[in-house]
């Protein structure tokens, strides 16, 4: 072997060793963005989380919560662990920790396996994403929103709303890769189901967001004439028709929409 081969065998053996053993051969921005990664995922776990609120209860709201984990714990089936740890999510979702309630309905979710409660974690988690501030929090939502809704679509792909929820998701919270991911679902989802309420609900929610309201009033008018026992569609009407400058509307659908509260 020349000397040349033998140098050349040598650095590919390092090379190696530093994939194999765990030699560090990153730059320092790239390991200053990894430890970011990891913190961010540390901080947003469902443990964590349920942890620091924790440290926000009253004393008697501290009593409630350990008084049902503890019935949780010694639940004999999953049955009567299911009931329990619905009973705990509304708890916290009484309390306003919203995203510790979305990971006991998902814990619920995993154990059911059912497409109805699978919507109920992803339902608990938008409004979570909905109401936080912190980013990390708004990512953790999101994600697991994201993985509830998908899980309820495999298990009943026939059932529009799932889909329709979760790009009011990608809406809440766009793929900074994509954008315009949760219209695009929409126009897809209305292309092959022209008749369902759920798809114009959504897209008029997107329109009143982006200030289209001679849109929203169209999409939403629609969704109405499709379903007049949807709760949601006159208090969106009410919204749009107040965007649009038309009180008289605004004021008739307010009306219906306080009756159906």
């Amino acid at each position: 072997m020349s000397k040349a081969q033998y140098l050349a065998l040598l650095g590919a053996l390092a090379l190696f060793l530093g994939l194999y053993l765990g030699f560090d051969t990153k730059t320092d921005k790239q390991k200053t963005t990894e430890r970011s990664r990891a913190l961010t995922a540390e901080s947003t776990s469902f443990e964590t989380l349920l942890s620091d609120a924790k440290s926000h209860l009253s004393p008697d709201q501290a009593s409630k919560v350990t008084e049902l984990e503890q019935k949780a714990e010694k639940s004999a089936s999953d049955g009567e662990r299911v009931a329990v740890l619905k009973q705990l999510s509304g708890l916290w979702y009484e309390f306003g920790h919203i995203p510790v309630a979305g990971g006991l309905a998902e814990q619920v979710a995993e154990i059911e396996n059912a497409d109805t409660a699978w919507s109920v974690a992803g339902a608990t988690y938008y409004n979570g994403l909905v109401n936080a501030q912190d980013p990390a929090i708004r990512s953790f939502c999101a994600s697991h929103a994201v993985k509830s809704f998908e899980s309820a679509a495999s298990l009943n792909p026939q059932k529009v709303d799932y889909r329709v929820n979760l790009a009011l998701v990608y809406a809440e919270n766009p793929p900074p890769n994509n954008p315009m991911q949760a219209v695009l679902m929409l126009r897809d989802l209305e292309s092959k189901h022209p008749e369902s309420p759920a798809v114009y609900n959504a897209l008029g929610r997107l329109a009143i967001k982006t200030g289209q309201w001679s849109r929203a009033v169209e999409r939403l008018e629609k969704a109405w004439s499709l379903d007049k026992k949807n709760p949601n569609t006159p208090c969106l009407l009410a919204k749009a028709y107040e965007g649009l400058g038309n009180s008289e509307k605004a004021n008739e659908f307010a009306g219906i929409c306080n009756n159906t509260r």
